[in-house]
């Protein structure tokens, strides 16, 4: 593990017993769970499949998609994060499974899944676009990668939002844009279209005046 991996670790294992305290994190209200529930739903299969949910913090949408039926194994590099997305799954009467490992590199060996999901995640990997490889080879083929990023950061701010010790040597620092992310996905994939989550309040539990969106890609 590099010293910049480990202060991420650090970082992330610090944040967990808060995390969900934002709306987006926890889903506490309803309305924000609602609107969450409803974009899975679109992005999901309709039937029940194996997801891959990279970066899962402490399960949140892990749960949403466990309670739709999927088969769902969630990754996080933190384990005080998948120590909470295991006690959420229970807590709610569902069955999940939770790895303590890398998002860059997941440790689930050569499983393929029908869809992966990562959410505000790529823009803390010290090499994206190898990730972007790595995670196009775990999903079958006719699956689907679902990326949910931004560029953090109201509009005007010249500035990343403070992360940890070295994180600008990270490539995509601060969050990437949704043009970014496209032109680095769209040679990996037969196909893919972006939509564009800033103007829905309800996601985020309040307005927001900077770029999110979600890429929608099928193999």
């Amino acid at each position: 593990m590099t010293e910049l991996t480990s202060a991420i670790t650090d970082y992330w294992d610090a944040a967990a017993p808060a995390f969900d305290d934002e709306p987006d994190h926890g889903l506490r209200a309803e309305r924000t769970r609602a609107a969450w529930e409803r974009l899975l739903r679109a992005w999901a299969p309709s039937h029940p499949a194996d997801i891959l949910d990279l970066g899962c913090g402490t399960g949140s949408l892990s749960v949403l998609l466990a309670a739709a039926g999927h088969r769902v194994t969630g990754v996080d590099l933190a384990p005080q994060m998948v120590r909470h997305a295991q006690a959420k799954l229970a807590a709610a009467g569902l069955t999940g499974r939770f790895l303590v490992g890398d998002a860059a590199a997941p440790p689930t060996g050569a499983e393929r899944f029908d869809m992966l999901l990562c959410r505000h995640v790529v823009w803390t990997l010290p090499d994206p676009q190898a990730a972007l490889r790595e995670w196009v080879g775990r999903i079958r083929p006719g699956g689907r990668l679902v990326l949910v990023e931004g560029r953090w950061g109201e509009t005007g701010q010249t500035e990343p939002l403070p992360y940890v010790a070295g994180a600008g040597s990270l490539p995509w620092s601060g969050g990437v844009t949704a043009d970014d992310v496209a032109a680095a996905v769209r040679p990996l994939v037969a196909d893919l279209r972006v939509e564009s989550l800033s103007g829905d309040a309800d996601l985020w539990g309040r307005p927001v005046g900077d770029e999110r969106y979600a890429l929608i890609a099928r193999l």
